[in-house]
């Protein structure tokens, strides 16, 4: 990865696409942003394999980020996100603590930053 100055923030060319990382919103995502939506996207897919594999799969995963704590004293730090998972499908309630405490064990962003911030994950099915 490689990213440019701009006027306005920071600009990389990804494989997808291009990438603008901004302060200010109104010129790309913040970088707080992209921190929170890597953790939430990170743990629903692996949420999703889990139960593919359990042969329970999803209709539909949303995830609803109910919470970003930041902490201004330091420098606007993320010290905690909650995630809800909003589940549709088949599912066997009965396994779900251990599907999400598969996920929090396999998220590789949620590993990335465990000793830096607390993440939260609940979930409802329907």
């Amino acid at each position: 990865m490689k990213f440019s100055m701009t006027e306005n923030g920071f600009s990389g060319d990804l494989p997808y696409g291009e990438l603008n990382v901004s302060t200010n919103e109104e010129f790309g995502f913040r970088p707080y942003q992209l921190l929170v939506a890597s953790i939430a996207v990170c743990s629903g897919g692996i949420i999703r394999k889990i139960l593919e594999k359990k042969r329970m799969p999803a209709e539909d995963i949303q995830v609803d980020v109910k919470e970003i704590v930041r902490i201004d004293e330091e420098a606007g730090r993320v010290a905690k996100v909650h995630l809800h998972f909003i589940i549709k499908g088949e599912i066997d309630p009965s396994k779900m603590q251990g599907i999400l405490e598969l996920t929090h064990k396999n998220c590789s962003m949620v590993r990335s930053v465990e000793n830096s911030m607390e993440v939260v994950e609940t979930y409802e099915l329907v």
